[in-house]
């Protein structure tokens, strides 16, 4: 078995993990699960009233996973489901998880906008760069790996 030997490699691996467990942190301070949380920023990032297809395109999560926290959120007077076209269901605020929204999730996106406002255009935009450029030949790399066209390193 090949080990992870290289520092960029074991570095970037725990920068990531720390990013993982700062926001699954919030999430347990604000007494919610890692998926109620991601719910929950959607709504602030996408707007009231959106679709639980697009919470799991944008966040990467599985549909029965957002589903049974939408449940959850649902029995806790936090959301309701409105009927939409067809199957869809839009995911909406009640007036408690509207101020909850405000009083717990705005403040994590304001922070957050922060961090980047204390950063450089140039360095924020650097971050982005790169960011994306790793995703986009590591996708590649899985993609070959999973069709079993990867050629060894």
């Amino acid at each position: 078995m090949e080990t992870i030997s290289g520092y960029e490699l074991k570095e970037f691996n725990r920068v990531y993990k720390e990013m993982d467990d700062l926001y699954h942190e919030i999430a347990l301070k604000l007494g919610l699960s890692d998926s109620a949380f991601i719910i929950l920023y959607a709504l602030c990032e996408q707007g009231n009233g959106c679709l639980q297809k697009d919470i799991c395109a944008q966040a990467f999560v599985s549909k029965q996973t957002i589903n049974s926290s939408i449940r959850r959120l649902e029995k806790k007077g936090i959301l309701f489901l409105e009927p939409g076209k067809g199957r869809d269901m839009h995911i909406c605020l009640t007036e408690m998880g509207r101020q909850f929204v405000q009083e717990k999730i705005v403040p994590v996106v304001q922070m957050e906008n922060s961090v980047f406002s204390g950063m450089s255009p140039i360095e924020s935009a650097e971050l982005l760069r790169l960011n994306r450029k790793y995703l986009e030949q590591f996708r590649e790399k899985v993609g070959a790996f999973l069709n079993g066209t990867a050629k060894r390193p």
